[in-house]
């Protein structure tokens, strides 16, 4: 859908002409700063946060691994999403928080650009969450190999700026 498109009204798909997936034309467009925030939750047993809060965690510090994977993840979002522009980035910040039975990881993504970063926003915030789970994962399995409590949901993006 193109980025002028709004809600309640007909989608404008500008990434689809004849029937083909076409990356969109933004060489018109001039560069200007851009920041996207997003987040999202994963939901672990308390023991595996205690675990993570004291350092305790098998696989080692969770958090400083996860922030690193999702650094890397936001600049191989083009790599990963077919049609999203290699775009310059001026700074990425993942941030950790702990809530009631889950972690919120946050991104906050700064570009001088043609286009938007919310892709890399929401794909750092994911790879951030993927790589809690892969450290915990031993720790989160029930009996059966299977994970009863963990979950990751609320994955969206909280506030996007142009020309800030």
């Amino acid at each position: 859908m193109s980025e002028s498109g709004e809600h309640g009204k007909t989608p404008v798909f500008t990434h689809i002409e004849n029937d083909r997936a076409q990356m969109v034309d933004i060489s018109a467009k001039s560069e200007v700063t851009r920041e996207a925030v997003a987040s999202g939750r994963i939901y672990l047993r308390s023991e595996t946060l205690r675990a993570i809060r004291e350092g305790t965690a098998v696989k080692g510090n969770v958090l400083a691994t996860a922030r690193v994977a999702a650094t890397l993840a936001v600049k191989d979002t083009p790599r990963l999403i077919p049609m999203c522009h290699p775009i310059p980035l001026g700074g990425i910040t993942i941030d950790f928080e702990e809530g009631d039975g889950y972690i919120e990881a946050t991104a906050r993504v700064r570009s001088y650009g043609r286009t938007g970063v919310e892709m890399e926003a929401l794909t750092g915030v994911s790879v951030a969450l993927l790589t809690v789970w892969d450290m915990v994962k031993s720790a989160e399995k029930d009996e059966n190999g299977q994970y009863p409590v963990t979950r990751m949901d609320a994955i969206r993006v909280v506030e996007k700026r142009k020309g800030v």
